[in-house]
Formats: C-alpha cells, structure tokens, sequence
C-alpha cells in the first residue's frame, strides 16, 4: 500500500465496534481492532472482508467517527480495512485517545540521538 496521507499515523491498539449495512441493507456489528488513526481516516482489523466503499461507524466509548471502506486486505490473520473519514468528520485525541497511543515519529527521534558514553 503506497502511504497517501498528508498527516502522521498514530499507531494504537483499542477495541471499536464497527457497524455498517451489507449488501441486503441488514446492520451488522462487529467488534473491530484499531491498528492506527490519523486526522483523516484510520486502519481496523476484522474478521471478514467489506466491500470498497462500503458506508460505516466507528463507535467508541460516548463517540463516534463516520467514515468509508478505502481498502480491504487479507494479512495472515484477518482483513485489515483502510477507512477515510467522511465529510468534517475528523479524529482528535481531545474526543477520543486510545488506550495505547503511540507517535511513531518519537522512535525515530529518539533512535536518531547519539548515545550517552559515560566517563571510566
């Protein structure tokens, strides 16, 4: 996948669950898994694939983030969904943090700090 967001990913680890309409126009629910977020969409890991395109909610504790299937993709274990949020809907750690939150961008600053050699 060719990396296509103009903002940094927060990698992250949360239970969501997901809801959207199938095919038939039936709501289903499915408790997903958040691999990371960004201001503008977000990557879920489930157990079945969505249709590109496919309309859904992301919920999360009092909240809610609304967005599109981009991309589905089978990886060893499950699918792992791209998701584009739709219209102003936009991620803010204000309204909803993840329990593990992590800016990859401080591991490279930190691996790029020379190491601290002490005196003998």
């Amino acid at each position: 996948m060719d990396e296509r967001r103009t903002e940094p990913r927060m990698l992250c680890a949360e239970l969501v669950e997901l809801r959207w309409r199938d095919k038939h126009g039936i709501e289903r629910e499915e408790t997903a898994h958040l691999e990371d977020i960004s201001l503008s969409g977000a990557c879920l890991q489930i157990e079945r694939p969505l249709m590109w395109g496919t309309p859904l909610t992301i919920r999360y504790g009092n909240g809610e983030l609304v967005g599109k299937v981009c991309y589905c993709v089978y990886r060893d274990w499950g699918y792992f969904l791209g998701i584009e949020f739709t219209g102003d809907c936009k991620w803010s750690s204000r309204h909803f943090k993840p329990q593990h939150l992590l800016d990859p961008r401080t591991l490279v600053a930190r691996a790029s700090r020379k190491p601290v050699t002490r005196p003998n």
